[in-house]
């Protein structure tokens, strides 16, 4: 029974410990730089958060491919700095190029920072792609640097 206590305490105290933590920042806007095979490469980010930890954040690229996108993430801290997060999530995107329409779902693991004393946050990311149309093609090598103005 003790350790059933203990347990639940426990889960308890993680839980309030990954909402009680506040981003510094609730938009951001910027570029993301990233490999040209992935339709969403080289980007213009949006992030948006709707609370302390789940974000969204649409992307438009004007890489080989036009394409526009769109990811669901959760923030979780990284050691006790609120500026210092690693994110997951998922969503979709659609691009076209050269008369051929793609369409796949996406998914998204990384880290970000928000530097303390500058309006300007950082994040480090892997975002594999998965073409259902025109045809079934996994694009892994989608890794990006993004550099946003934060407000």
């Amino acid at each position: 029974m003790r350790k059933i206590i203990l347990l639940f305490a426990c889960i308890i105290a993680v839980s309030f410990a990954n909402k009680a933590f506040s981003q510094d920042y609730k938009v951001a806007i910027g570029i993301r730089f990233s490999s040209p095979s992935p339709t969403l490469s080289n980007s213009v980010s949006i992030k948006y958060f709707m609370n302390d930890r789940d974000a969204v954040e649409g992307l438009i690229s004007f890489g080989t491919r036009f394409g526009i996108g769109g990811l669901y993430e959760v923030h979780q801290l990284i050691g006790a700095t609120p500026a210092f997060t690693w994110f997951y999530g998922g969503g979709a995107y659609i691009g076209v190029q050269d008369n051929t329409t793609f369409v796949g779902p996406t998914g998204v693991i990384g880290i970000d920072y928000k530097f303390q004393n500058a309006p300007i946050n950082l994040s480090l990311d892997w975002k594999p792609e998965l073409d259902i149309v025109p045809s079934i093609n996994f694009v892994p090598d989608a890794f990006g640097l993004t550099a946003r103005f934060t407000f």
